[in-house]
This record gives structure tokens, C-alpha cells and sequence, in this order.
């Protein structure tokens, strides 16, 4: 689109969408948009900007508090702009801009930069994957990536120096979340590496390419001389230096930010000034409340105990059932991958059931690498775009193919693909007639929200297409009422599974880090509750613990959305159709549960 900053900008400062608006306003959410595409390269190459396109993202505490006084700046430029003589489409771009510098704001506090690598994230794990998410159409893009794995080095160092800083201020991670980490730097730096560098997984979009090709040759050199000593120097730091310090305690509330660290995640995660007690009490309700409906499901399958046991007895028993019987998993990676690719595209045909419009941008199903696999959760979507000539790619973990059950995979499927991940970012991506600061949202409320929303819309469509318009009336709960993906009583048992593990969540999370739970009995409490296998639920809580506060958004940004949806239903009567509400829900991008409310309040109005 054209720009005064060049071709491949994300800005389009002549577009007829601009007229009528605050210039003031749209020259403030410009300095934005630019500043955040500067401060990651990587997100401005996705998005086809490609002028950044060799370089990677400043980490230094320089560059940090920089980012920090621009933000401040631009809150006080935007405060002093006033809400008073904008359109309600300035309003709402404004009122975003604030909520979200506010936030970065209340952040910064806490120094996270200081803690930027557990076995789940940080260089280790998100460098060597950075080309899935890039395109490489032209010559011009192998050369841009060679410089930007020549950048690698100085990052590497970067996070090293950061870290460093938070062991001088005795802000150090819980150390069972490091476990792992110093494996993996020892794979991106083995001798194997280092004397044929074309094994190396950051020489994956090189592979084909002949040897003698200058931008594969750089690559090579950027490898064996810039990646491989940095990430052994990451290990033995990790090793020697940071690991012995890390607490052995795993509260957040226990590190040197306190209590009031954990309340300022879950605010932000969740964008509701709830409390811990709150969220606490509320997963415990929904706990109960799923639990009786997954006692019913039970009765509808063939499980060959269920007329012997009752009530507790019978769910340990059956959830034992599940975690052994080798009926419900693959033994082959590979028949794995084509099981989601096929529940892929079941649910593909069924997309024109609950939307008008859908995104341009494909997606596929992809392996988790082998480096991640271990310390991983059972998937994650990766985000495409149009502009870079990138697919989304639902990403599936077939490590240990006996904790991957069956059952788990049309939810799974549900959430990370369509009508989940793939399908709400592709269309908050492809906005029309707004600021692109409005593609950028990504507030976890919303975001993982509308994808646990999205597991339970299997109940609405699949073979006979499910009932015609509201969630009232599926049938479930007898084997004798209209046809979904959830038909089968075991794959509708993993969907009570998955919204048991979302609830379980609210328990666990404030368990952990405003309750004094140990991890021992944050693993037992999901066990008796869930059918995730042990090892995921290990992962799992050990993911909470690295990221304090962001598991209890997707709970409550679904229960958000399906109140917002009974509400709709209630006032609109005949005129309510799904299809409309669920665009209505999406066609703004991700915003703040209270900032949705308000909309889909008006939007209700307006309907009527």
C-alpha cells in the first residue's frame, strides 16, 4: 500500500478511510504503529514490511527505556487530545491507544525484560523458529535473512546482559522453569553444528539452495561463527551464573515485585480489575458445574465399567480409562498430523454455518520442531500474513504420541485453527477502513477467549449441521439428537476435558501465586479433574508458573462472550443470527473484555 515511508509499509497515509477523521489522533496512532515496527523487526517482515527486514529487535536496557519514555510521551500527547469532539470510531481507536500505553506503562514496573527466558520461550526457542513465520520469494529475501542471523550474536548478549541485571536485583524466574533450558542451547550449539552448519535449524530456509550461493554462504559463516559461540555462551551462563540463583520457590507473589506483580497480570491478561479470591472462587464453581456434565457424557460412552461404579469413583476410574487404553492414540507421527489435517478440513466446509466473512489467508497443519517439542504444550498457532506471502500454521506436538490423546483433537483443532486462532487473527489482520494499529491487538482476554468460545461451536455444526441458530437446543447429552463434531461421546468428553483444563486454570494459576500452592499440588488437583495425561499437565503448570496470570484470561474471556451471546439472543429473539454476531464480535480486531461489552451493547441496540 503506498506510503511516505516507503512501498512495503504497513502505513497507508492516503487512504480514503482517513477522511473525516482526527488528523491529530491518526498522527499519534501512526508514531505508534511505526514505533512498534521499528522495536521489532520481526513483526514488521511478517506484516510485508520489509524495510527492517535484516535486522532483529533491540534488547538492550538502552533501547527499553527508550521505548519506555516514547510511550509515556505519546500518552501524555494523546491525554492532551481529549475524547470530546472525537467520532465514536476516534474514540474507540483513542480509548484503545490509552488502555494499551497505560498498560505497557504498569509493566515496565516489573522489569520482565530481566526474565526473558523460560524452557517455553526466549532466543533459544523463538529464534530458531523465526522463519517459519517469513516468506523467502526473491533473492533479495535469502540476503535480508543471512544479515538478520548475523544479528543473533548481539542479541544473544543482549538477553545475557538483562538477565544479569535482574540477578543484581534479585529478580530471577522459579527454577523449575528453567529445566531444559540449557539443553537447548546446547543443541543450537553442538559440535555437529558447528562443523556443518547446515544442520542447524536457523539454516532451514537455505536447504535446496547451492552451496556456493553467496546469501547461503553468508548464512553458513553467520552460523558456525556468530550463533553457535553465542548460544554456547548462553548455556554456560545459564549453567554457571543464573540457574543456581533462580528460587526454588514458584508463587510470583514470592519474587522481589510481591503481591502486587500477580494483581497487575491478572489485569492485564485478563483486562478486568478482578481478584485473585475472585478468580479463585469463580474456577472452583465452574469446575463443579463441568464436572456433572461430564458425568452425563460418561453414560453415553461404551466404557465397559460404567454400570459397575458410581459418582467419584466411576470419573477416576474412567479418566484412568482414557490415560491407558491404547485405542485412543496414535503410534505414528505422521498418522497424527493426518488426523488434524482432516479434522482441518471438516471444519473448513462448516466455516460458512457461523460467519459471512472470512479471511483471505490459508493455513496449514504443521510438526512442532524437535528442539521445542520436549518442554512444549500439545499445539500453537503461528501466525501468517497476506502481505509476507505466509500461511498461519497450526503447529502440533507428536512427542510422546501416548500423551496426545484422540479424543482432545477436534477441540484442539477447534481452538488453534478455525474457528480459533487462525480464523479471528486472519480476520483482525485483514481490517479494512481503520488504522492498522487496530491489527495489532492482542489482548489474551479476547484472543484466547474467542478460541475456547470456539471449541464449543463443534456442538453447532458437522454432519447435520447442528441446530439452526442459537446454542440452546444441541441435543447433547443423548446420543439420539442432531449430528456435530462432538457426536461421538469421547471427542465430546475432550471438550469438557479442555474447558475443564480452562477452568482448572482459575483454581491453579491463583493457587500458585496468591494462595501458597506447590507445584505437587497444583499437578494433583488437575489430575483429579482433567483427562490430560500427566506429562501435559506438568507442562502445563509449569507454564503457569513461568507466565503468572495469562491462563486465567481464556476462561474468562469465553464466559464473557457466551453471556454477550445469551444477552444477544434474549433481546434480539427471531432477528438473532449467529453468523452476524460472531462478525460483530471480530470486525473491530482484539479489544478489552469491558471495551467489547460496550460494543456488542450498541450492536444489540441498533439490531433491534
Amino acid at each position: 500500500m503506498p506510503s511516505a515511508n516507503g512501498p512495503s509499509s504497513v502505513l497507508d497515509i492516503s487512504g480514503a478511510w482517513r477522511s473525516g477523521r482526527s488528523a491529530e489522533l491518526l498522527a499519534i496512532l501512526d508514531d505508534h504503529v511505526e514505533q512498534t515496527l521499528r522495536e521489532d523487526p520481526l513483526e514488521a517482515s511478517q506484516r510485508g514490511d520489509d524495510r527492517f527486514a535484516d535486522q532483529l529487535a533491540d534488547l538492550s536496557a538502552e533501547a527499553v527505556k527508550r521505548s519506555l519514555e516514547l510511550r509515556r510521551a505519546r500518552l501524555a500527547k494523546l491525554n492532551a487530545l481529549g475524547n470530546a469532539k472525537l467520532s465514536e470510531v476516534d474514540r474507540l481507536d483513542a480509548d484503545l491507544l490509552r488502555y494499551e500505553l497505560e498498560t505497557d506503562i504498569e509493566r515496565a514496573k516489573v522489569f520482565g525484560e530481566q526474565m526473558p527466558i523460560d524452557a517455553r520461550s526466549g532466543p533459544q526457542v523463538w529464534l530458531p523458529q523465526m522463519h517459519d513465520s517469513l516468506s523467502f520469494s526473491s533473492e533479495q529475501d535469502y540476503r535480508n535473512h543471512a544479515a538478520r542471523l548475523e544479528k543473533v550474536a548481539a542479541q544473544i548478549d543482549q538477553t545475557i546482559a538483562q538477565m544479569r541485571a535482574g540477578l543484581a536485583a534479585g529478580r530471577v524466574p522459579p527454577k523449575v522453569v528453567m529445566v531444559g533450558t540449557v539443553d537447548q542451547c546446547r543443541m543450537l550449539s553442538s559440535a555437529d553444528v558447528r562443523e556443518t552448519p547446515s544442520l542447524s535449524r536457523f539454516y532451514a530456509p537455505f536447504l535446496g539452495r547451492p552451496a556456493s550461493d553467496p546469501a547461503a554462504t553468508r548464512a553458513r559463516a553467520a552460523i558456525r561463527d556468530g550463533i553457535v559461540p553465542a548460544f554456547e555462551r548462553l548455556g554456560r551462563f545459564l549453567q554457571d551464573e543464573y540457574l543456581p540463583k533462580c528460587r526454588d520457590s514458584v508463587a510470583y507473589s514470592a519474587g522481589i515485585d510481591g503481591p502486587a506483580a500477580y494483581d497487575a497480570a491478572l489485569r492485564r491478561h485478563t483486562t478486568l480489575a478482578m481478584s485473585a479470591d475472585q478468580i479463585h472462587q469463580l474456577g472452583l464453581s465452574e469446575v463443579a458445574r463441568i464436572k456433572g456434565e461430564m458425568m452425563g457424557v460418561i453414560a453415553r460412552t461404551d466404557y465397559p465399567r460404567k454400570s459397575e461404579l458410581a459418582g467419584d469413583e466411576l470419573f477416576r476410574a474412567f479418566i484412568e480409562y482414557l490415560r491407558t487404553d491404547p485405542r485412543f492414540y496414535y503410534t505414528k507421527p505422521e498418522d497424527l498430523l493426518a488426523g488434524y489435517r482432516e479434522i482441518s478440513k471438516r471444519i473448513d466446509a462448516e466455516m460458512p454455518k457461523l460467519f459471512t466473512v472470512l479471511p483471505r489467508l490459508p493455513y496449514g497443519v504443521r510438526e512442532l520442531p524437535a528442539l521445542t517439542a520436549p518442554t512444549s504444550p500439545t499445539a500453537y498457532y503461528y501466525r501468517g500474513s497476506i502481505e509476507a506471502g505466509a500461511p498461519g500454521w497450526f503447529m502440533c506436538n507428536t512427542y510422546k504420541l501416548d500423551q496426545r490423546p484422540k479424543y482432545e483433537m477436534i477441540a484442539l483443532t477447534l481452538h488453534e485453527a478455525v474457528p480459533g486462532h487462525h480464523h479471528q487473527i486472519a480476520i483482525a489482520q485483514e481490517l479494512k477502513g481503520q488504522h492498522p494499529f487496530r491489527t495489532f491487538g492482542g489482548y489474551t482476554a479476547f484472543v484466547e477467549g474467542w478460541a475456547l468460545y470456539s471449541e464449543r461451536l463443534g456442538l453447532e455444526v458437522g454432519d447435520g449441521g447442528g441446530p439452526a441458530n442459537t446454542i440452546s437446543g444441541s441435543g447433547m447429552g443423548s446420543s439420539e439428537g442432531p449430528r456435530h463434531l462432538y457426536s461421538d461421546p469421547y471427542d465430546d468428553f475432550g471438550r469438557l476435558s479442555y474447558e475443564m483444563w480452562r477452568a482448572s486454570r482459575l483454581v491453579v494459576d491463583t493457587g500458585i501465586h496468591a494462595k501458597g500452592w506447590s507445584r505437587a499440588q497444583a499437578i494433583e488437583y488437575m489430575l483429579s479433574v482433567t483427562s490430560l495425561s500427566p506429562l501435559n499437565i506438568e507442562r502445563e503448570v509449569d507454564r503457569y508458573i513461568a507466565w503468572p496470570g495469562q491462563a486465567c484470561a481464556y476462561k474468562i474471556g469465553e464466559l464473557k462472550i457466551r453471556e454477550l451471546r445469551a444477552r444477544a439472543e434474549k433481546a434480539l429473539g427471531a432477528k438473532f443470527d449467529r453468523r452476524t454476531f460472531h462478525d460483530a464480535i471480530l470486525d473491530s480486531g482484539a479489544v478489552p473484555l469491558p471495551t467489547l461489552e460496550a460494543k456488542m451493547d450498541r450492536w444489540m441496540t441498533n439490531r433491534n
